[in-house]
């Protein structure tokens, strides 16, 4: 069965671990979803699972529908609850919202480079400086320097330090994309 769930971004915090290691988490609300809509390949072209989280105000519809991709369309029909209980420990998921984009950033704002000193002769203080030498005769791939900031989506590779079941909440090791309040997607990795 494919592990996946809609949930709502909490808040940072940290856990210990048995160790007695301080572990950075984001806590996250997720679900409890319901399949709205089961994709078939005869019908739609495609195999897919549609959820809905939370509710509107008014009427009775959900705030955020989301298609989750899937071969596994035959263990889930519509009206089907998933909980929080999909994932346990240890479980690497890829997590994906979106990120608040921050525009064209200069490298002191984007890279946290230092500077030039302020004084003395320097007429741009927040300059790059050198960029390379003499020898590859191009920028490099993946220089630090200028450019568009923030707008990530998808973030791979997180571990799910904890999960409670009777609160609907996930812990998940280090940063997940996007603003607290808002909705992300977690899908476990393909192995």
């Amino acid at each position: 069965m494919a592990k996946f769930i809609i949930a709502q971004k909490l808040k940072m915090s940290q856990m210990f671990t048995d160790k007695g290691i301080v572990v950075p988490v984001t806590i996250l609300k997720a679900g409890p979803v319901k399949v709205t809509l089961v994709r078939t390949m005869d019908k739609d072209k495609y195999t897919a699972v549609q959820v809905g989280f939370g509710k509107k105000k008014t009427g009775n519809k959900f705030k955020k529908l989301v298609e989750f991709r899937t071969d596994d369309k035959d263990s889930y029909s519509t009206g089907d609850e998933i909980k929080a209980d999909t994932f346990i420990i240890g479980d690497k998921v890829k997590v994906t919202a979106e990120m608040k984009g921050k525009g064209f950033a200069g490298p002191v704002k984007r890279w946290h480079f230092h500077g030039a000193p302020a004084s003395h002769g320097h007429d741009h203080p927040r300059a790059v400086g050198a960029i390379g030498g003499r020898f590859p005769q191009h920028v490099r791939k993946g220089l630090h320097m200028a450019g568009r900031m923030g707008g990530t989506r998808t973030v791979t590779n997180l571990e799910v330090v904890d999960v409670d079941a009777a609160r609907n909440l996930i812990a998940i090791k280090g940063a997940v994309p996007g603003a607290n309040g808002g909705i992300v997607k977690i899908q476990a990795m393909r192995k």
